[in-house]
C-alpha cells in the first residue's frame, strides 16, 4: 500500500504544481500537453483527483488511528 500512497502523493504534488502554473502564469501544463478539453486532460484530472482523496482518505484514517491510540 506504500507504493500506492506514494505514487498518489506524487500526482497530488503535479497536480498542485500545474495549478500553480495556472495561477501565476496563466499556463495549463495538462491541457498543452494533451490539448484542451481533450479526453486526454480529463482522464488526466480524474486520476489527480482520485488520488487526491486517496491521499486525504489515508490522512483521515490516520488521524483518527492517532486519536483511538
Amino acid at each position: 500500500m506504500k507504493a500506492v500512497y506514494t505514487v498518489a502523493l506524487l500526482l497530488v504534488i503535479i497536480g498542485g504544481l500545474n495549478w500553480g502554473l495556472v495561477g501565476f502564469f496563466d499556463y495549463n501544463l495538462v491541457d498543452s500537453l494533451f490539448g484542451a478539453d481533450s479526453v486526454g486532460a480529463r482522464v488526466v484530472y480524474a486520476v489527480v483527483g482520485l488520488a487526491a482523496l486517496w491521499v486525504l482518505i489515508d490522512w483521515v484514517m490516520g488521524m483518527s488511528k492517532k486519536e483511538g491510540a
